[in-house]
C-alpha cells in the first residue's frame, strides 16, 4: 500500500501524523511511504529523517494526495484539500464531524473512506483521542492561569496562592482524559479544584486519585452555585463522535466575576459554553460577559513535539493494520476500527454525527 503524510495546513498547527520511525517499519513492510516535504519540521523532524527511513519526499500537497491510497493526517481536511480526496481512498485522521456539516458533506462527495481517531474506542475508552485529551487537559491550567493576569484583563489571581492568601478556585466539568489532567495540573499549582462528573465509579476513581481535590455530582444546579467564586472554569465534557452539549449558558456566565477563565476544551466538537466560537493560538481569546473566553481548537499543537511522540504511539499500530491488512481484515482483526468508519461510499456511517446533522445513517459496508 501506499501511504501519504501531508503537510497539515491549518492555521498554527504544527504536529506531523507520522514520524520517521513509523515510516521505517511501514517500508520495512514492504509499503511506500509518500512525505510531503516540511511536513515534520514543525515538530522537530527535518525531512532527512523521512529519507533515511525510506519514504520518498514530494514537493507537492496535492502530489501526496494523488499517490496514497492511505492518507494519514493529523487535523481534520480544509476546504482546499476537499477535492483532493477521491473514491476508494482512506482518510485517517482527527475529524470531528459532529461540528462541522460542510466537512461531513464534502467528505461524503469525495466517496472516500474517512476514518476519525477519536471514535475508535476500545473497552469504553477512545485510544487515539486520550493522548491529545491528556494534552490539552494539562495546558488549560497553564494558559487559564496566565490568563488570569491582570495585564490580559483578568481578575488578577494566582492560582496557587501565597502564604496567608487562599488559593484560586478551578472548577473542572467532566472527569475524563482531559478533566483528570487538567486537576492534576491545577493540584499541583496548589489551586482548590473541584471536578463535576455524572459517573459515580468515576467519582470514585477521581476521589482515591486526587487527593485534594473536591468531587461534586454534575447538574446544573451545583454549577449555578459554584460559578460565583470561581477563577478558572475548564470545560472538559465529551460525548464520543457528538457535538458538545452546551452546558453553560450565557445567563450563567453573568454570575462568575469579572476577569474569571473559561477554557473550553471541546471546542472542537462545538463547545460546551452557549458563548464558544473557536480560536486561534496567534488571537486565543475573547471576551463575554465579562468572562474571558479561550477557545483554541488545536490546542495541543502548541506542543507540536511532545503531541506528534503521543500520539503516533498510538496511531501507528493502526496504520500498519490498515497498511498490512486493508480496511475489511482489519476491521475484523481489531472490530474498535468499525467504529472509527464516520463516512464511507458516500455515506454517513456513525450514529452520532448522523443524529448531529439530521442526516441518514448507514452502517459501513466492508
Amino acid at each position: 500500500m501506499i501511504i501519504g503524510v501531508p503537510k497539515e495546513i491549518k492555521e498554527q498547527e504544527y504536529r506531523v501524523a507520522m514520524l520517521p520511525s513509523g515510516v521505517y517499519q511501514l517500508v520495512k513492510g514492504g509499503h511506500q511511504v509518500v512525505v510531503e516535504r516540511g511536513a515534520g519540521a514543525g515538530a522537530g523532524y527535518p525531512d532527512s529523517g523521512y529519507e533515511q527511513a525510506g519514504a520518498k519526499l514530494v514537493d507537492s500537497h496535492a502530489g501526496v494526495f494523488a499517490q496514497a491510497d492511505l492518507i494519514v493526517k493529523v487535523k481534520e481536511p480544509l476546504p482546499d484539500e476537499y477535492s483532493l480526496l477521491r473514491r476508494g481512498q482512506l482518510l485517517f485522521t482527527y475529524l470531528h464531524l459532529a461540528a462541522n456539516k460542510s466537512l461531513t458533506k464534502a467528505l461524503m462527495k469525495s466517496g472516500a473512506t474517512c476514518i476519525a481517531y477519536e471514535t475508535i474506542e476500545v473497552n469504553r475508552r477512545l485510544p487515539l483521542l486520550e493522548p491529545m485529551s491528556e494534552i490539552a487537559g494539562r495546558m488549560s491550567i497553564l494558559v487559564g492561569g496566565y490568563f488570569l493576569a491582570k495585564h490580559f484583563g483578568g481578575s488578577g489571581t494566582l492560582l496557587g496562592g501565597v502564604p496567608g492568601v487562599l488559593p484560586g478556585k478551578v472548577v473542572v466539568i467532566g472527569g475524563g482524559a482531559a478533566g483528570i489532567n487538567a486537576a492534576r495540573m491545577a493540584q499541583g499549582l496548589g489551586a482548590d479544584v473541584t471536578i463535576l462528573e455524572v459517573d459515580l465509579e468515576r467519582m470514585r476513581f477521581l476521589d482515591i486519585t486526587l487527593h485534594t481535590a473536591h468531587t461534586l455530582y454534575s447538574n446544573e444546579s451545583h454549577l449555578m452555585e459554584l460559578l460565583p467564586a470561581v477563577d478558572l472554569l475548564i470545560g472538559a465534557v465529551l460525548v464520543p463522535g457528538a457535538k458538545a452539549p452546551k452546558l453553560i449558558r450565557r445567563e450563567m456566565l453573568r454570575r462568575m466575576r469579572p476577569g474569571s477563565v473559561l477554557v473550553d476544551i471541546a471546542i472542537d466538537q462545538g463547545g460546551c459554553a452557549e458563548t464558544s466560537r473557536p480560536t486561534t493560538h496567534h488571537d486565543p481569546v475573547f471576551v463575554e460577559e465579562g468572562v474571558t473566553h479561550y477557545c483554541v481548537a488545536n490546542m495541543p499543537g502548541a506542543y507540536a513535539r511532545t503531541a506528534t511522540q503521543a500520539l503516533t504511539n498510538v496511531t501507528g499500530r493502526f496504520v500498519e493494520m490498515l497498511a498490512d491488512h486493508g480496511l475489511a481484515e482489519a476491521c475484523q482483526r481489531q472490530p474498535a476500527l468499525l467504529g472509527g468508519i464516520n463516512v464511507m461510499s458516500g455515506k454517513i456511517t456513525h450514529q452520532a454525527v448522523a443524529e448531529a446533522h439530521g442526516l441518514p445513517f448507514s452502517q459501513p459496508q466492508l
